[in-house]
């Protein structure tokens, strides 16, 4: 699925005008859509709904949605920014001639009208201001929108007086369902909150954040940048008839993951297969003061179908790993507490007998010594480089000609930095998506850039983003088990950008499953990265 700019989407629509697909026809699928989506979720019959409708093509969609909840019961008023001709505009002639309530802003003095229709609504339409928002919003508009908030406030408030019990039960259980059953005011989005900056991801402080946004043909990269993504909600996107196959579509060469595209990345597994059907992997990590990190990379290795997992780690490390992994073998090597240059000498000779390669968690200081001397080696396996692993490399004098290509690289955000020779502060505040595709075309390598949201790399040019941003993964461990499940795809054939998507993509979807934002071990995290699996396959 493509994740488009707002001159990119402008682009596509413009095409499919050309091609035969109307705006007028866009805009009616845009409005069926997000009322689907709400009657997908409510009842709507005898629900009194608010649409708030802006000038544009989005209030347009906002009008549409309204009339097709109102054929199916809801009780729907619209509340107009700014006049709308009946003569010119058939979807407000529409309403009209159904006897639809719609009130202009202009003769509701004081705001009196809406912050009516606010203090009894069970649900608002933001249709207000579609994805061209760049300027701060100010006037009659910032004004409507102040009284928008103050009334969705009130109202919200209303509805919990109204639910909240006199009585409190000191049982724990008992007083969490309640609070989580509480009343509210849900507002949907059309296309993105009102204020949102579809292309950088500001927000406007006036913004009304959105409990559902449903977008169109595809998201927009704002979506996916914070603040504006924390105000989005739920993310759906709708078909509109843009055809998929539009030159100016295809040329988008940013995407989002879907489950439908992790499922066709899957590797297959055969019921005939055995064990080394399935990947043999070598993860080269650890050292005396992380001890846990080999563990748990393999770990993740494993539960993402590997069939062998071989674990180069020193001495103080494997007398604990084995108890805690006895799945895993232990090449003998001379290591005692950290993998130094001589270790790689020793496992130089035995690459060629691995189908994918980990380096890096754990491995400490003596990283650089470690990475110099195996990098010589003639061939590698297919290659991930995660954790100390980056920090050694970014050590080396023009590291990304060692590197065979297609080397997969999963830095946070301060490896990143590292890489690149620039400040953390100066990373930040450039657009992520944009750092991972220019590095990974200037390197030669995939580039998988962790954070929220992750974004992932090719060198080509090709950039996938990965739908997740879940705090439960801000945990110690979190990136080994990821660099783990990325060594086991590889092991498994998949090819190495296909395999970090997929990776982060388990990884992001093993997260989800669990119930809550904290409190995520990354062992159990790996656990769950089976049942990621399994519901990939059985949702196809």
């Amino acid at each position: 699925m493509k994740v488009f700019t707002v001159s990119e989407m402008v682009a596509a629509e413009k095409a499919a005008d050309a091609a035969g697909v109307s705006y007028a026809q866009m805009m009616e699928s845009a409005g069926r859509a997000v009322a689907e989506a709400i009657m997908a979720r409510y009842s709507v019959a005898g629900m009194r709904v608010l649409v708030l409708v802006g000038p544009g093509n989005n209030g347009g969609d906002g009008l549409v949605c309204g009339r097709y909840l109102a054929q199916a019961g809801a009780d729907v008023a619209f509340y107009l920014s700014k006049p709308r001709n009946p003569a010119t505009d058939a979807n407000y002639a529409q309403i009209q001639q159904m006897g639809l309530f719609a009130v202009e802003a202009g003769f509701d003095q004081r705001f009196r009208v809406l912050r009516t229709r606010l203090s009894v609504s069970d649900l608002v339409v933001d249709a207000l201001l579609g994805t061209g928002v760049t300027r701060p919003i100010v006037g009659e508009l910032a004004k409507l929108m102040r009284q928008c908030a103050a009334g969705i406030e009130e109202r919200r408030t209303a509805l919990l007086e109204q639910t909240r019990s006199r009585l409190v039960s000191l049982d724990f259980n008992t007083e969490a369902q309640r609070r989580r059953e509480g009343s509210g005011l849900p507002v949907f989005a059309v296309d993105c909150p009102s204020g949102l900056n579809c292309d950088t991801g500001a927000l406007d402080a006036l913004a009304v954040p959105a409990d559902l946004t449903v977008t169109f043909a595809g998201p927009k990269r704002g979506h996916f940048i914070f603040p504006g993504a924390a105000a989005c909600g739920e993310l759906v996107v709708a078909d509109i008839g843009i055809p998929a196959d539009l030159p100016v579509v295809q040329a988008v060469d940013v995407e989002v993951v879907t489950a439908v595209l992790a499922h066709a990345l899957l590797p297959p597994r055969p019921k005939d297969g055995h064990k080394g059907s399935f990947g043999k992997v070598l993860i080269a990590a650890g050292c005396d003061q992380y001890r846990g990190a080999p563990v748990l990379a393999a770990k993740g290795a494993f539960r993402a179908g590997a069939g062998l997992v071989a674990l180069a780690t020193p001495d103080v490390v494997r007398q604990t790993a084995v108890v805690a992994l006895p799945e895993a073998t232990y090449p003998p090597i001379a290591a005692e507490k950290v993998l130094a240059a001589e270790t790689a000498v020793q496992l130089l000779p035995t690459l060629p007998q691995y189908d994918a390669l980990l380096v890096g968690p754990g491995l400490g200081q003596t990283a650089v010594d470690f990475l110099t001397t195996l990098l010589t080696a003639p061939s590698l396996p297919p290659l991930v480089l995660d954790a100390d692993g980056l920090n050694g490399l970014a050590q080396l004098p023009d590291w990304p000609r060692l590197l065979p290509p297609d080397t997969v690289l999963t830095p946070h955000p301060a490896e990143m930095a590292r890489l690149m020779g620039i400040s953390l502060a100066d990373l930040l505040a450039r657009d992520r998506v944009e750092v991972a595709q220019e590095q990974a075309r200037a390197w030669g390598q995939v580039v998988l850039l962790k954070g929220a949201y992750t974004v992932v790399a090719a060198p080509d040019g090709r950039v996938t983003i990965l739908p997740f941003a879940n705090p439960a993964l801000a945990v110690g461990g979190s990136g080994d088990v990821l660099s783990g499940v990325i060594v086991a795809l590889l092991g498994q054939g998949v090819r190495p950008y296909a395999a970090a998507i997929l990776g982060g993509y388990l990884h992001g979807a093993a997260a989800a499953l669990y119930p809550g934002d904290t409190g995520l071990l990354a062992g159990e995290l790996a656990d769950l990265i089976p049942q990621a699996i399994r519901l990939l396959k059985s949702n196809r």
